[in-house]
């Protein structure tokens, strides 16, 4: 049967006590509502209708894609009347409605639930808990056949006792969504229009009410205020942390570990505390990770080693290079095979061919670098003028000394050699010496100024 979604994402969540839409608040590094946006997608629903209201604007900007259609919901009168202003947009069969601030809801468990559903059935997501305090209780009857949801707010003391609490997600016949909805009343604790109160109604109407359960209670948490957030990304942390552990990776620490994206990885990894990997992340069979490294869109080839305090965004490692500790590579940076990369080099838009070396204290920006060069101390490359970026070209074999300034557009050419402490602004032949430095003069009976007593 053909399926639309509707998701609900008006709410200000005056409880996060934030400026921004409750729905965009962040987990894993991407708004709730976008959690909830990507897992909607696996489904292959024939549209996605996304309600918003509280920040509108904001929501649409930072979400907007082809695929969704964003509706208003001018006043917040309810779950129920949320539903209602989407669906005049609705066109298939069934409707499933989710919600933007319950991230970790998983595609299998919708699928499980979409799979009771029918022309005549209406599905219901329900979880049971120890304290289900702030949930709609289910209400069953003798036979155990779903009768209705009644809100905790609404629900007698004997009601309160029962531990099945409604989700909010449900998938209902799209045409009897349409009636139940227009028959909402507000006549409640909350003055609201609950989206609940189609229970009864369709099983006033002769519907069957079948239920499902996720595998985990967490996948229906909430998020009202940055407590229950804190609780669902240590939930999403350690989903992921088990899922690399599962493919071959060691954890030192699986507490202490954070993935804010996609990590694609291989067998015998080792990863140690402190990792943040963001964005698309490929790492090989036999890499290593030391603590405290930040890294975002970047691949590491098999048996790359990334020692301990480093920052990597959008760089490549080759295969059996290693760098740091304390080196950051910036955007287009590429080691080869076998490159050495130590202690506080930054590295932006440069290829470091295969074997080549800058061991410490160094910047290339813009270069192209051989195999097996070695790049002494201290030695950047100036490949801004001011107004435009230059380039610096290294052949093989290249030799740079320590303290040098290689003032692109610049070359220096296979097995050339440059004297420390060089000002490069002249091309070097290949094998060829450059020296770019003042003659020293020594100045005999020099005195040292002295300190003036005040």
């Amino acid at each position: 049967m053909s399926l639309n979604i509707v998701i609900l994402a008006a709410g200000q969540g005056t409880r996060m006590r934030s400026g921004m839409p409750k729905v965009l608040h962040p987990v894993a590094g991407k708004p709730m509502l976008g959690h909830v946006i990507d897992t909607a997608r696996t489904l292959a629903p024939r549209s996605i209708h996304v309600v918003i209201g509280h920040g509108a604007d904001l929501v649409r900007q930072r979400l907007q894609a082809d695929d969704l259609n964003f509706v208003v919901q001018a006043e917040q009168l309810g779950t129920g009347h949320a539903v209602a202003q989407a669906t005049p947009h609705v066109s298939a069969e069934q409707v499933l409605i989710l919600y933007g601030d319950v991230p970790l809801i998983q595609s299998a468990t919708l699928q499980r639930l979409l799979a009771k559903a029918g022309p005549d059935r209406l599905a219901l997501l329900t979880v049971t808990l120890e304290d289900p305090t702030g949930y709609g209780r289910i209400i069953r009857d003798a036979s155990g056949s779903v009768q209705a949801i009644v809100e905790q707010k609404d629900a007698t003391a004997q009601q309160q006792e029962i531990r099945e609490g409604n989700t909010g997600i449900l998938v209902a016949p799209a045409s009897r969504l349409s009636d139940w909805l227009g028959r909402l009343s507000n006549n409640n604790a909350q003055g609201e229009y609950y989206l609940t109160d189609v229970i009864a109604m369709a099983v006033a109407d002769g519907l069957v009410v079948a239920t499902e359960q996720p595998v985990d209670a967490m996948e229906v948490q909430g998020a009202n205020d940055r407590i229950q957030l804190a609780e669902l990304e240590r939930h999403y942390q350690q989903r992921a942390a088990r899922q690399l552990m599962a493919q071959g990776v060691t954890l030192r620490d699986p507490l202490r570990f954070d993935v804010r994206g996609e990590v694609q990885a291989g067998r015998d990894i080792l990863i140690d505390v402190n990792v943040v990997l963001e964005g698309r992340v490929i790492i090989e069979d036999d890499v290593q990770i030391g603590p405290n490294c930040v890294i975002k869109d970047s691949t590491l080839r098999r048996g790359a080693v990334v020692r301990a305090n480093c920052h990597l965004e959008g760089a490549e490692l080759g295969a059996g290079s290693d760098c740091g500790p304390f080196a950051r590579l910036r955007p287009g940076a590429v080691l080869g095979a076998m490159a050495h990369v130590g202690n506080f080099v930054e590295i932006k838009n440069s290829r470091l061919g295969d074997g080549s070396k800058a061991g410490h204290l160094t910047y290339l920006g813009d270069a192209e670098i051989g195999a097996n060069c070695n790049i002494g101390a201290g030695t950047i490359t100036c490949n801004y003028d001011g107004a435009n970026k230059w380039k610096t070209v290294l052949g093989n074999d290249v030799f740079i000394g320590s303290n040098n300034s290689l003032v692109a557009p610049v070359s220096v050419g296979d097995g050339a050699t440059t004297g420390a402490g060089s000002t490069i602004s002249q091309d070097v032949a290949p094998a060829a010496l450059g020296v770019g430095r003042a003659k020293q003069r020594n100045i005999e009976g020099w005195k040292r100024p002295e300190k003036i007593k005040k």
